[in-house]
């Protein structure tokens, strides 16, 4: 029954790819996907149903339906896989173009840390980045901040995501709240509903806006906490928002002031902080970011970034010019060896 269901399942795969084109991942990641009608080589891919397992609330997509319809982009299948791929733990491809393999679940609670968001099921990521957030957690209370919040760190296999972020495609990203953990465990309600906190004083994309973080809100303990974390070796970067990299730049008052490089300004995260780790040594196929410009980032950089330029339209949008939406990202598209990911029991 299994050896049938198997075979059902690869035959209709290959249908679908047939009508829609779709090229083996064999190809480059800059290889767009080949055209309706042209010649394909197409590797079947068997899409399972999701587990039992699956966190409570979460559903998978649609996957026979698009399927049949053959358009179905990459986060279709990887948002569909409830459960790692059996396989040497790897980190494959770039941070927003790859996958991962043997992954890691981050449990739900520890001593110093909550996951939050458990219907995501994004709380998968490489051993590496696991063991990073397990000591980060451990250090946290000398730091004086209670424990951890955790947000999305990857789906179980990686890839792109169903909603959300372009990048954690390859378990090596993490978001953690600048929320800190209460004295109690949530109830997974309250994981679902609860908000992290904002640290922005005001809007930002108001001429002249006061673009710092509320004192009220922010903290030292808060500083300490992505010091700590931007100090670990296995670290590549820390986005943020430039309101908080601006209260890093005037907290850090000693002479090692090296850790700031890999702090940097990016849009949002003023509701948490994206840590990244580099690519674990020997990694094979593991494509690093490029390093961070030298120097703290706190100079020229961020003055930009705290100027009207970035957040203020110099003239309003047309509303009658359509928005062009960003076509998602197909299985050509990423490394081959994600094919083996996703075929993996």
């Amino acid at each position: 029954m299994l050896a049938r269901r198997s075979a059902l399942c690869l035959a209709a795969f290959a249908m679908a790819a047939s009508l829609a084109g779709v090229t083996s991942l064999g190809a480059s990641a800059t290889t767009p996907p080949a055209k309706p009608g042209g010649t394909t080589t197409t590797a079947a891919i068997p899409v399972p149903a999701p587990k039992a397992e699956v966190p409570e609330g979460w559903t998978a997509p649609p996957v026979r339906n698009l399927l049949l319809k053959g358009d179905a982009p990459a986060k279709t299948y990887f948002g569909a896989m409830a459960g790692p791929a059996d396989l040497r733990a790897r980190a494959i491809g770039s941070y927003a173009r790859g996958c991962l393999a043997g992954g890691t679940a981050l449990p739900t609670d520890g001593e110093s840390w909550q996951v939050m968001r458990l219907s995501r099921n994004r709380n998968w990521g490489h051993p590496e980045l696991i063991a990073f957030l397990k000591d980060l957690a451990a250090d946290a209370p000398g730091l004086g901040w209670r424990g951890l919040l955790v947000g999305d760190l990857a789906q179980p296999r990686g890839g792109p995501m169903t909603s959300g972020h372009t990048s954690h495609q390859i378990g090596l990203d993490a978001d953690i709240w600048l929320t800190e953990m209460p004295n109690r465990r949530l109830s997974r309600q309250e994981r679902e509903q609860i908000s992290a906190i904002s640290m922005l004083k005001g809007p930002l994309d108001v001429k002249g806006a006061d673009r710092r973080v509320d004192p009220k809100k922010w903290t030292g303990t808060h500083a300490r906490l992505i010091r700590r974390a931007a100090q670990d070796r296995r670290v590549a970067r820390i986005f943020v928002n430039p309101t908080i990299k601006k209260a890093l730049c005037q907290f850090e008052r000693g002479s090692d002031r090296t850790w700031l490089r890999k702090v940097r300004s990016w849009w949002g995260h003023h509701y948490h902080f994206h840590v990244r780790l580099s690519c674990p040594a020997g990694a094979r196929g593991c494509k690093n970011q490029d390093p961070p410009p030298p120097g703290d980032g706190c100079g020229a950089h961020l003055a930009y970034w705290l100027s009207d330029e970035p957040w203020v339209p110099k003239k309003p949008r047309d509303p009658n010019k359509p928005v062009v939406k960003k076509r998602p990202l197909a299985l050509a598209a990423l490394p081959s060896d994600c094919l083996n990911v996703l075929r993996a029991e």
